[in-house]
């Protein structure tokens, strides 16, 4: 069954949606609305995690050719020689192992669209043939002498600067020329800030359906600012992890308390030696030179008594004892306290703790 037999174009283009509505936002997919019914090739610039390959997909099923294959190849996965015979397939005996004709990705694409990632990584010598298939549409296999003609439109996506690649001698600028007929320059998500609440949510209701939780879980005002004030190296990519992440461990709670953005974050992390002597002298416990008891003497020398400021104190004291204790293992030490994990980590926030029980 043909794939357009299966899904309606409105089916395809809602699986790769993309989802915000800032400025930059609505400028950029309008701007794929525009390109998409435009028969030729379109370069996609865009850091790495924001989302380049949905952009792709989404000009395929908006064009004429959206019930065409849509192929894909990732120029940085393959060395020359194997690149070659990935895009222009080969012949039997081409080479040792060549056993049988194998079509590459431009016969597969025939008809339809073939997005190649990461561009700027193929060498100058297949950037030569990639011009020629753009120019003339026709190419030979890999140890072939007929020509073959195919009708291919090709969306070519780099998170590098291709115009400094030119200038270096590290891109050929005939090829930047014919890709360029329009450039798609996708906003990194710091860009996009008033985008993060309607992402973080959607992830999360998606993660909570998949764990079948009864509802999905809210964001604290204190997680949400965390994560717009984030910095998103890794933008919506790294969002989605860190909102599945989060909403993973509430274990079908109502509310996420508090966002992890590293998921190496452990007191047991292996470390080089400078650093694992660091971390050593680092997480020796503290000297205490009050203990709560002492505070209570001094508050009450000054008149100044407070219950309520003493317990919170004695309760910080005791939680941070128990971290120490058993080396900041928050599973273990929740256990031992007779408390939840999540109970334990929305008291080393409020008493401002980290997992490292440093201040």
């Amino acid at each position: 069954m043909a794939r357009w037999e299966r899904y309606s174009k409105a089916e395809m283009i809602e699986k790769y949606r993309l989802i915000g509505e800032s400025e930059a936002f609505i400028d950029c997919m309008q701007q794929i609305s525009r390109l998409a019914v435009i028969n030729r090739p379109i370069l996609i610039i865009g850091e790495r995690g924001t989302g380049k390959e949905l952009v792709a997909a989404r000009l395929h099923y908006l064009s004429p050719r959206w019930e065409g294959p849509r192929i894909a190849l990732n120029c940085a996965a393959f060395a020359e020689n194997l690149l070659e015979s990935e895009l222009f397939g080969y012949e039997p005996g081409a080479f040792t192992g060549a056993q049988r004709l194998k079509p590459g990705r431009f016969e597969l694409a025939h008809g339809g669209t073939l997005f190649l990632d990461e561009l700027a990584q193929s060498p100058l010598p297949m950037q030569e043939k990639l011009l020629r298939v753009l120019e003339y549409q026709e190419f030979e296999r890999v140890g072939g002498t007929d020509t073959l003609q195919v009708d291919v439109r090709v969306i070519a996506a780099t998170n590098q600067d291709l115009p400094s690649l030119c200038e270096k001698g590290k891109f050929k600028r005939d090829l930047l020329d014919r890709l360029s007929f329009e450039v798609i320059t996708i906003p990194p998500l710091r860009a996009r800030i008033e985008d993060i609440p309607m992402l973080a949510g959607f992830f999360s209701r998606r993660m909570a359906v998949e764990l079948d939780f009864a509802r999905p879980p809210l964001f604290s005002k204190h997680a949400m600012e965390q994560l717009m004030t984030y910095a998103w190296p890794g933008n919506i990519r790294e969002l989605k992890n860190v909102v599945e992440r989060a909403t993973s461990r509430t274990e079908g709670e109502p509310i996420i308390e508090e966002i992890d953005f590293d998921p190496f974050e452990s007191p047991f992390r292996p470390l080089s030696e400078p650093e694992r002597k660091g971390k050593v002298a680092e997480n020796q416990p503290k000297h205490r030179e009050h203990s709560p008891q002492n505070k209570l003497i001094e508050a009450r020398k000054d008149d100044n008594l407070n219950l309520k400021d003493a317990i919170a104190e004695m309760e910080r004291e005791f939680i941070q004892q128990a971290l120490e204790i058993y080396q900041f293992h928050l599973g273990h030490t929740a256990d031992k306290l007779g408390i939840s994990y999540h109970q334990l980590r929305r008291l080393m926030k409020k008493h401002g703790l980290s997992r490292l029980g440093q201040e």
